[in-house]
């Protein structure tokens, strides 16, 4: 009877609450990062570095990032899925583009005496360049997707920096 009470009131209590950020896992010292940290109060080497990793704690706390852990951004997939997104959004353009050559080659060749051949040769030109257009905007996709996964990547690195840095001032260093 006891036992069962006991396991009724353990079955009956909250489950504990999610953490907000993730805990670091790894540490890399503020100088591997690009900070250069000055015992500004005379801290000893050995309490710099239990500040340095306090504060990479907190840093990877705030911003939700930890720079040991995180691969760096690929650029490589973020290519190739704005480049495959492109691509499907340009389905069509060569057809599109032979459809509108093909008006124009009638036209033409309306007044060279032959709406048929114009037609063909107005096709032909339209669907080259429908291809053409279709491939500059998956090369320009490419090309974007890939900067944007750089730059986001660099702006969660900065982000870093800067609550890292926060807490060193606050533990009187002088971080530049």
């Amino acid at each position: 009877m006891i036992v069962a009470m006991a396991s009724a009131a353990r079955a009956q209590q909250p489950a504990p609450a999610p953490t907000a950020a993730p805990a670091p896992t790894g540490f890399i010292p503020s100088s591997k990062l690009g900070l250069y940290v000055y015992p500004a109060k005379g801290q000893t080497p050995e309490q710099q570095n239990a500040d340095e990793r306090a504060c990479y704690t907190w840093a990877v706390q705030q911003t939700g990032f930890d720079p040991a852990v995180t691969a760096p951004p690929n650029t490589d997939s973020a290519a190739a899925a704005s480049k495959a997104k492109a691509a499907e959004a340009t389905q069509g353009a060569a057809v599109a583009g032979a459809a509108k050559g093909a008006v124009a080659g009638v036209a033409i060749g309306a007044v060279a005496g032959d709406a048929g051949t114009g037609a063909a040769v107005g096709a032909t030109a339209g669907a080259m360049a429908g291809r053409r257009a279709k491939k500059q905007a998956e090369a320009g996709a490419a090309q974007k997707g890939a900067q944007q996964a750089q730059a986001q990547g660099a702006a969660q690195m900065d982000n870093f920096k800067k609550a890292e840095t926060a807490c060193l001032k606050g533990k009187d260093y002088s971080v530049d």
